[in-house]
């Protein structure tokens, strides 16, 4: 089959780049240097892969498909800067010890399942850029792109989010009907939270939006006594009817901040492990929806 053909028909569906200046522009835009080591998700034609290894060190494209993996493979067999393996990215082990950056196009159905691998991992990349729907980027970066998520608010004590580029449709083969972005992932140099803080924060973030109450006043009042939410409210500057997803970053992050020393321990035994409570009864509910029984 022709691999341009093999490109269109992928399972996994993804839209590629055709221009190298564009290419060369947005990689430009990047903090990638010379003694950079830069992984590369789904290199497909090499495009980018080209490009990257004019500018760092070395570049290690991971390709999920046989034949796009063998024609990269023989593209840049003499490239030493340039290393293909042939794997799928979501089980590929990245580096525990070892500082690397990525820079890649990835499949958008795949977007969520990468940025929390690549968030979640023991040893983050210290800068990631991804080419992604721009909807996407706007739910993950949150404020000022749109209002804060869950997925934002995750993602913001260790990194710093935002995009960097917004493309034209006509720069993808095939043509997307969707807007597309590069976003920007940047690891912290100091935290915000705690590692060992860092699902209690999520519980604490998980609470505050899954109580089904219109207003955070309701939804943190067994949580926060009135007269702590006014108070605040008052040095966070938020409304008392505000909705949660009304706040800020900052805002959320102050009141983690204030739960940690000022709620007393019952009240903090509330949201432990409240993340995964939800996800037993979504999942739960998952299973009477689709066989109609209750245990």
């Amino acid at each position: 089959m022709d691999v341009y053909k093999k490109i269109n028909q992928l399972k996994y569906s993804q839209n590629f780049l055709n221009n190298n200046k564009l290419v060369e522009r947005i990689i430009n835009q990047s903090s990638i240097g010379s003694q950079d080591v830069v992984y590369e998700i789904g290199p497909g034609k090499g495009i980018i892969t080209e490009q990257l290894a004019k500018r760092c060190t070395k570049v290690i494209g991971i390709e999920k498909d046989e034949e796009l993996y063998k024609r990269l493979s023989q593209k840049f067999k003499d490239n030493d800067r340039i290393k293909i393996r042939y794997g799928d990215f979501l089980s590929y082990n990245l580096p525990r010890n070892e500082k690397y950056k990525v820079f890649s196009n990835i499949p958008f159905n795949l977007t969520a399942d990468i940025i929390t691998k690549l968030t979640s991992a023991i040893n983050p990349p210290e800068d990631t850029y991804l080419i992604i729907q721009d909807e996407a980027a706007r739910k993950f970066a949150g404020s000022p792109y749109g209002k804060e998520r869950q997925y934002s608010l995750f993602l913001k004590p260790w990194f710093e989010l935002k995009i960097l580029h917004y493309f034209e449709q006509t720069d993808f083969f095939p043509v997307p009907q969707v807007k597309i972005v590069l976003l920007q992932i940047k690891k912290r140099e100091k935290s915000l939270v705690k590692r060992e803080k860092s699902q209690f924060y999520r519980d604490f973030i998980v609470y505050g939006f899954n109580q089904w109450k219109l207003t955070l006043k309701s939804a943190l009042k067994k949580i926060f006594t009135y007269q702590q939410l006014k108070k605040l409210s008052r040095n966070l500057d938020f409304n008392l009817s505000a909705t949660p997803t009304d706040l800020n970053f900052n805002q959320w992050l102050g009141l983690f901040d204030y739960f940690l020393v000022g709620v007393i321990a019952r009240k903090k035994n509330l949201i432990l492990s409240f993340e995964e409570q939800l996800k037993r009864q979504q999942k739960h509910l998952l299973k009477i929806h689709r066989t109609g029984l209750k245990d």
